[in-house]
């Protein structure tokens, strides 16, 4: 009997997985993951003593407890934070066990430091890409972290070898060292490839919980931790390709700081208002709205959405949605919140489906997308976003673009977009902007 059921439990997880790829299945793909997680659950807990099933329940009720208080609490703005601690904790939940294991000597030594090194790293990571994607601004000098951060590496190379044989004391001190280094290895990289480091620690956790399965000899946690391991290497692989950066640059070089130089660069602008943005898009055949991370602060998805409403229904305008894949704080980060926002999967297009309409779009309405839509990414060698694709907004017959101020984006490079002759910039808070526009259209 359980047998058959963990056949049903694995098929339902790779089920899942499939939906999670198409915005129209994904809420039944995650019905079928917690259904798969309920079981699988049920299934470890079958034949339990009552000494450990209490202590089980007791903490999966602490979990769930904690969970539910979290999910109501977080924002949508804010769910990078949530995926990044939900990675440290699965890391960290592998980590544990490969502590609890080095008491067995059934158990290859090398299997059990790599559970426990690559478990905590995962959690500690996780913890300062939590950090960093809050605004944290710790220790800023990226090249003494670095240094530091080798430091530690080295160290906890040296004692892992040690670890196993060296009692249960030099276990805990290599877990340590493991976790100094995750903390100190993702705290130099920038928020802006936040999307890169998440999908890869991601990776980690998947790639930890399948160690964890060989070493108890659980064909579940093999399964599911190679769906997740896989899902976040071939993530990773996609993202750093739509960067045009391979992963070593992404995690050994920091961005350049050019914000001085933007500063310095003082032209005039054509800035417009709400009623401006609404009278060109209500007279419009086709507008591409292009959000980026200045959507998520603002929390401005809502009225995103009721103005493509707006103008489809009531002005016959033929709206799109186009997103860059590493628009954002987390992978899919614009298409979460576009999906929170009820907006219909069918005109939400990738990167390289949607570029070649801009020249044909009336007007392109950039909301908080910097780095993704700057020319400068073709032609300005020495930047950090250097042949990274864009997405082409200024063959727009018009750009509004929305932003709160002139500032550089987080790669420090002034877009020259913000002075085209076809761009209008709506300086302003995102949300109270597009909320006027919605005014003014209705």
């Amino acid at each position: 009997m359980i047998s058959f059921l963990e056949i049903i439990i694995y098929s339902l997880f790779i089920l899942s997985v499939n939906s999670l790829s198409e915005p129209k299945k994904a809420y039944r793909g995650n019905l079928m993951a917690i259904a798969a997680m309920a079981a699988a659950v049920t299934i470890g807990l079958w034949g339990l003593e009552t000494k450990y099933l209490i202590l089980a329940f007791s903490a999966l009720g602490l979990g769930a407890i904690t969970g539910i208080i979290a999910a109501r609490k977080i924002n949508m703005p804010d769910l990078p934070q949530m995926v990044a601690l939900l990675n440290g904790f699965g890391g960290m939940a592998s980590g544990l066990i490969g502590i609890a294991e080095t008491t067995s000597t059934t158990h290859p030594p090398l299997l059990l430091i790599c559970i426990i090194g690559i478990g905590f790293m995962t959690f500690s990571g996780s913890c300062a890409a939590f950090l960093k994607l809050a605004g944290s601004r710790l220790f800023s000098d990226r090249e003494t972290i670095r240094a530091v951060s080798l430091i530690i590496f080295i160290t906890a190379i040296i004692s892992g070898f040690y670890a196993y044989s060296g009692g249960f004391e030099y276990v805990l001190g290599f877990a340590l060292l493991m976790c100094l280094w995750g903390f100190f290895f993702t705290l130099p990289i920038g928020g802006a490839d936040m999307p890169i480091i998440i999908s890869v620690l991601n990776s980690l956790s998947g790639w930890c919980t399948v160690l964890v399965g060989f070493s108890r000899d659980n064909t579940l946690l093999i399964i599911v931790g190679t769906l997740v391991g896989a899902s976040g290497t071939i993530l990773s692989y996609i993202m750093t390709k739509a960067m045009n950066r391979n992963l070593l640059k992404v995690i050994f070089t920091p961005p350049e700081n050019t914000a001085e130089d933007a500063e310095k660069s003082v032209r005039a602008i054509h800035q417009g208002t709400a009623r401006d943005a609404a009278f060109l898009m209500e007279n419009a055949a086709k507008v591409i709205i292009v959000p980026g991370y200045g959507m998520a602060a603002a929390g401005a998805q809502h009225e995103l959405a009721n103005m493509a409403k707006i103008l489809k229904i009531k002005y016959q305008v033929d709206v799109k949605f186009a997103i860059h894949p590493v628009a954002g704080r987390m992978p899919g980060h614009m298409n979460v919140l576009l999906a929170e926002a009820d907006v219909n999967p069918d005109d939400v297009f990738e990167l390289k489906d949607i570029n070649q309409e801009f020249q044909t779009a009336d007007v392109a309405y950039v909301i908080g997308a910097n780095d993704t839509t700057n020319p400068l990414a073709k032609t300005k060698t020495d930047s950090p976003i250097y042949q990274m694709p864009i997405l082409e907004v200024g063959q727009a017959k018009k750009v509004l673009f929305v932003k709160r101020s002139l500032a550089p984006g987080y790669a420090g490079i002034d877009n020259p977009l913000f002075y085209a002759d076809n761009t209008i910039m709506l300086l302003g808070d995102a949300k109270d902007v597009t909320k006027q526009i919605v005014a003014d259209l209705e």
